[in-house]
């Protein structure tokens, strides 16, 4: 059966984007611990999926990353709350961004898995990146994803391609996606803070949470608020 590596932090973009590529590969999933508050929660979610779909696991700690970064997601500083109106306005929603934006993540975690995918002989790379959150990360746009394949086809000598089944989807879209798939979407675990049930009110809890209210469709994820 053909390989595929896939960047799995246990959420929910990332779940849908792997379970696509589910029948026709064997799935092995890497999850990064990079000091992230929500990295207990994260590999819990990570590991309950792998069971489920029957997709080998590994997890690989970055502590370097850890100690460089100065993102509100490994550090003491807040983590930013959104109301659902600001989830729109590009000025807040970049403001949250740039607070949680961890340095060059992508493009270490990506790398990382055409390690594995060379020395594994997989085909492909999977990642949840997606067009409502590339509007404010760079690192999951379309741009983005089309100069690292061109980056991968120049610099490997292996046939390797990341693939991005999300990359023209919103998050309503990839809840959409996720049902036709039978993705394990109630397994997997967004949010930024890392308590054991989602906080509700950060950017990625926020984004989530409308997703299954704007589709009309049974949100099994636990939220505080």
């Amino acid at each position: 059966m053909k390989k595929a590596i896939s960047v799995l932090s246990g959420g929910l973009d990332c779940t849908v984007a792997t379970s696509v590529y589910s029948k026709d590969y064997e799935i092995y999933a890497i999850t990064f611990n990079y000091g992230q508050k929500s990295f207990k929660r994260e590999l819990k979610a990570s590991k309950d999926i792998c069971n489920n779909m029957n997709w080998q696991h590994e997890v690989i700690n970055l502590p370097w990353l850890a100690e460089i970064s100065n993102s509100s997601l490994n550090t003491s500083e807040d983590i930013p709350e959104l109301s659902p109106d600001e989830l729109d306005d590009i000025e807040k929603s970049s403001e949250s961004a740039s607070s949680v934006w961890v340095p060059a993540r992508n493009t270490v975690f990506t790398s990382i898995a055409l390690s594995y995918a060379e020395s594994m002989g997989a085909e492909i790379i999977i990642v949840g990146w997606n067009c409502e959150e590339g509007a404010t990360f760079p690192d999951n746009s379309k741009e983005y994803l089309d100069e690292f394949n061109k980056l991968i086809k120049a610099g490997s000598p292996e046939n390797i391609k990341i693939e991005a089944p999300a990359i023209d989807l919103n998050k309503e879209e990839i809840v959409e996606l996720g049902l036709e798939v039978g993705a394990p979407m109630e397994l997997s675990y967004s949010c930024y803070k890392g308590e054991d049930k989602h906080c509700g009110v950060c950017e990625s809890c926020m984004r989530r949470k409308r997703a299954f209210e704007k589709l009309g469709v049974k949100d099994l994820t636990e939220y505080e608020n």
